[in-house]
């Protein structure tokens, strides 16, 4: 049993023409939940279910509480989130409208999540859901990989693009690598400055917590990516690569336009890449090859958006342009 979809993996002209190669698009804003993390929270809901657990804890900027709000529901089980103070009201509205009771800590996510291990402390049947950090997750996410192939056919991509907060997905998508024997497969790993830890921590060679999350993309909001991403740096081609909030909003943008879909700064990092022209600059330093063909973006997608952001995002670029 799996609560999450199989998703849609197409093509992108538009998009293919700015990299000058052929570019998919593995569409995990179209999961129930809107995003990848029903993926993993979703497995580790059921996995905590069948242990007997009364109760879902999680904490989470967004994202990961609706996943994990939705996977409640689904199973019949009462759920709590802890948010931090960015959170949006739109998204607050989003998790209650899944039936969840939410209650709003602190400032930043490890605020949030700090507030809901005590609860774990007090509830020891209650079931802890990390937004990222577990094995149950990782495996979940990997499910992401073993799609794309089977999509693919005999395929392979040249490089996987997707975005870092925690670090649950690049965690997932490494080891689905390693299953399907694509281990050699680039990964660009794509954080918006600000909010760039697992950057921080490859240049530091260890791990690395930031002071604050001063970036717009509030869902890849960790100060410190789990150990498991950055032990993978060490024996996996991951390139670690930033841009700016400006960058990632233009991004968004753009591809509104070119794909008539909505998604949030955290996923705007990604498609980045490509809409500056950074794809060329990673070829052009070595860290990609200049054949590069057949990339693979995943489209994690998010909740914090709406034509309404849209509008202040392109007042945003306005102004600094």
């Amino acid at each position: 049993m799996a609560l999450h979809i199989e998703t849609p993996l197409i093509a992108s002209t538009a998009i293919s023409c700015i990299a000058s190669c052929k570019v998919w698009l593995k569409l995990e804003n179209c999961q129930p939940s809107a995003s990848f993390k029903l993926r993993g929270i979703g497995a580790l809901c059921i996995e905590s279910k069948n242990a007997g657990k009364k109760k879902i804890i999680s904490s989470s900027g967004g994202n990961a509480g609706l996943a994990a709000a939705y996977s409640s529901k689904l199973l019949n089980m009462p759920c709590k989130i802890f948010v931090p103070g960015s959170t949006s009201q739109h998204t607050i509205k989003l998790l209650e409208a899944e039936g969840a009771e939410v209650q709003v800590v602190g400032k930043i996510w490890d605020d949030a999540n700090a507030a809901a291990m005590e609860e774990i402390k007090a509830n020891p049947d209650y079931a802890f859901v990390h937004p990222f950090d577990h094995p149950t997750i990782w495996k979940g996410n990997s499910t992401v990989i073993h799609e794309m192939k089977q999509q693919l056919g005999n395929t392979v991509p040249g490089c996987i693009i997707a975005s870092c907060g925690g670090g649950g997905l690049l965690t997932g998508i490494i080891q689905g690598l390693d299953e399907i024997g694509w281990s050699h497969v680039p990964v660009v790993a794509m954080e918006t400055e600000g909010a760039d830890c697992l950057a921080a921590s490859v240049a530091a060679n260890k791990l690395v917590t930031l002071p604050d999350i001063t970036s717009i993309a509030k869902s890849l909001g960790s100060r410190t990516v789990c150990q498991q991403l950055f032990d993978y740096t060490k024996d996996h081609n991951i390139i670690s690569h930033t841009i700016t909030d400006t960058a990632a909003v233009d991004a968004c943008i753009k591809f509104a336009d070119d794909h008539r879909m909505l998604v949030e700064p955290a996923c705007g990092a990604s498609l980045a890449v490509i809409y500056s022209g950074d794809i060329q600059k990673l070829q052009g330093t070595g860290k990609l090859p200049k054949d590069l063909n057949n990339i693979v973006v995943v489209v994690c997608g998010g909740n914090s958006v709406s034509m309404q952001t849209m509008e202040s995002y392109k007042m945003l670029i306005s102004s600094t342009t």
